[in-house]
Parts: structure tokens; sequence; C-alpha cells
């Protein structure tokens, strides 16, 4: 039997806001930070202890022992008046982490709000300046090995550059508005760390990124996500926040390995690491190679677009098989479990269920595909 101070905090899950954590969002909280008068998943609580309890003392709600004033503080706050004041002023451009996200996005957000109150102190918001600069560990493109390397981000000049020797010109510069990145990959061995992928000559060329710092790589992502915002805005004065928001940086759909077989029946299957960014699904030789082997720009189903499971008469079934049907040509894949093959066709008939915007036909007609065909919206290499 609970006592009566526990059933009072147990009431007070029932208000409206209080049913989902605080931070997350996740439904169903077992905890409440006392001092701060809210309630919190067992992922955000771990969080909250590690900040120290000047910050945040945190119980279980049917576990601990609750005394009277710890539970008259969550009956003063909770849930909805926390958010009021503690997310007074999230720019944007800012990502706001769900329960399923990165430790490091989720741990910075939970460091912003209560520790460097930068929602309630714009000043701090070192993301939103338009200008960052510093060193960053880049991934060799042919070497595994991280090195130091100097990054300046410049929203005016829409650029993002990095140097190996700062005596020297830049060794990359990048349109920010064009670039993706997808925050920290299960691929990558480091733990805070980020994708970049851009277009370089009509292909497609990934950068490795990590720093020991949490604060320090999402700080980055950030100031890139309000760079590319700040962008959008001059560019499409009279879209909507929310339709601008939605064009910023995206986690990949879909990683992992697959086999691939070439057009003629007598080509074996391969094993290359697929990539699902948006509407172009990649293939690699390695997760971390620097470029693609080929890329495949995926259209509408209206234009001929679509994917099913198994091969058709006369090529060879190397077992989870699907074939993805392109105007210009079919494709071959295959998975190591019918599991495996099922997500992959979901995640992939997703897309081609999206009908293409501006943005989409842009990055079509920018990807060049080899052996000298011109459309763009196949596949740009059959290796």
């Amino acid at each position: 039997m609970f006592d009566s101070n526990t059933k009072g905090v147990l009431e007070l899950l029932k208000r409206p806001g209080n049913d989902m954590c605080a931070d997350c969002g996740l439904k169903g909280p077992e905890w409440a930070s006392y001092n701060i008068g809210i309630f919190l998943c067992g992922r955000c609580a771990g969080i909250h202890r590690g900040l120290g309890t000047h910050i945040s003392k945190v119980k279980h709600i049917r576990l601990d022992k609750w005394e009277d004033s710890q539970v008259q503080r969550i009956r003063e706050v909770g849930n909805l008046a926390a958010k009021a004041k503690f997310e007074r002023r999230v720019p944007p451009c800012y990502r706001i982490p769900t329960n399923e996200d990165h430790i490091s996005l989720l741990q910075e957000w939970i460091c912003a709000k209560y520790v460097r109150e930068e929602f309630s102190r714009p000043d701090r918001q070192a993301y939103v300046a338009g200008h960052m600069e510093g060193f960053l560990m880049k991934r060799g493109k042919e070497d595994p090995r991280y090195y130091p390397r100097k990054f300046m981000l410049s929203e005016a000049d829409d650029t993002l550059k990095y140097y190996v020797d700062e005596k020297k010109e830049p060794k990359a510069i990048m349109k920010v508005s064009e670039i993706n990145v997808s925050f920290s990959p299960d691929k990558m061995e480091k733990k805070n760390s980020f994708q970049i992928s851009f277009l370089k000559d009509g292909t497609t060329r990934h950068l490795y990124i990590y720093h020991d710092d949490p604060q320090t790589i999402v700080n980055w992502y950030n100031a890139i996500r309000c760079t590319k915002l700040h962008r959008l805005q001059i560019a499409y004065p009279t879209a909507s926040q929310a339709e601008l928001v939605n064009l910023l940086t995206k986690d990949f759909v879909h990683e992992g390995w697959l086999w691939k077989t070439g057009p003629k029946p007598t080509d074996a299957y391969k094993k290359r690491w697929f990539t699902l960014d948006q509407r172009k699904l990649m293939y690699h030789e390695e997760p971390l190679s620097a470029h693609p082997k080929g890329e495949i720009f995926l259209g509408n189903t209206m234009e001929g677009y679509s994917t099913r499971i198994g091969t058709p008469a006369g090529v060879r079934d190397q077992g989870f098989s699907f074939t993805l049907r392109t105007p210009g040509r079919w494709y071959y894949l295959s998975a190591e479990h019918s599991q495996d093959r099922d997500r992959w066709i979901q995640a992939i008939s997703a897309v081609l269920d999206v009908p293409l915007s501006p943005q989409d036909c842009a990055i079509a007609a920018r990807l060049v595909r080899k052996r000298g065909v011109t459309s763009s919206l196949n596949i740009f290499s059959s290796r």
C-alpha cells in the first residue's frame, strides 16, 4: 500500500502534461525531480542525476518515500509550467530530442534547459550567431584515423569550410544550404559525432566528424541547422516556419548491409552498405566510406518507381531478395533475413509515396549519372 504522499504524487501524474516526460515526451514517467517540480522517464532521470543535486533532485514515484514539501513543490509547478519557463525561447532551428534520439542530444537539451538556462537567456545561445569556428576531429578520406581540423561556419557566405593547414586555402568549401547532417549514426564508433553529406561534382561526399565534448558537437550541429533555416527564410520568404524547419538536417531513414547484383544475369551479388538519405539511396563498400559507389534517386510511384518482394523469373534469387523498379532499370537486392528485407521495403516505399518537392528536383538535377547516361532519376552506377 502507498502512503498518503505517494498517493498524492500519483494523483499529480493525472494532471495535463504530467503524464509524459518533461524533457523527451515519453509517456508514463516513473520518476520526478522534486526541486524543479517535473515528472521524468528513467532515461532522463539518469541524466538529471548526473547534473548534481544542486541542479536536480530525483526520486522514483512509487519506490521512494516522499515528504510533504516535495509533493507540494510538484503540485505548485508541474510539467506544463516548467516547460513554459525553461523552454520559453527555444530557437525554431534547435533540434528538440525525443526519447528515441541519441543520448548526446538529450543530455545537452537537458543541460541547456536547467544548467545553462539557454532558453531563458538567449545571449547564451552560441549556435544562433551565424558564425562559428573551432577544431573538430575529422576522419581521413582514405585513412580510418581522425585528425584535428579547423572548421569555419559562415551564414553570410552560406559556407562551411575546413582546413588542414590554417595558413593555406581551405581543403573543402561546402554550401550549408545544400548539406545534410545525420547526428551520430549507429555505425560511427565515436559517441559525440555527426556525418555531413554533400554533393561535389555531381556525386555525394561524406565527412565523419566528432568531438570529445558533447556540448561542442551539439552546438555545431544546431549552428548548421540555424544557418540553414536563416538561408531558407531568405530564399522562401512566404513559406511557413514549420515548412522550412522540415527542410533542415535529417537523420538517415535507414542504413545497413544489403547484397546487390548488376544488370546482367551472370553478375554476382556483392555486399554493400546502403544508406537511405531522404530520396537518395546510396551504396558503399564500407559503412564509413567517403564516397558511395553508386546512388539511386528515388522518385514517386506515379513516375514508375516501386518495390516488390522477390526477383523476376530468370534473375537469381539470393534468399531474402526484393526488387526496386525505376523507369530506367530494375535493381535486385538481397537482405540478411526477412525482417530486414521488410524494413527496407517499408522505408523505400514510404519515400516513393511522397510527392517530389522543388528541393528534391534540384538535387536530382545536380546528380550526375555515370557511364554517359544523362537521365538523373535512376541509378548512377551499376558497380
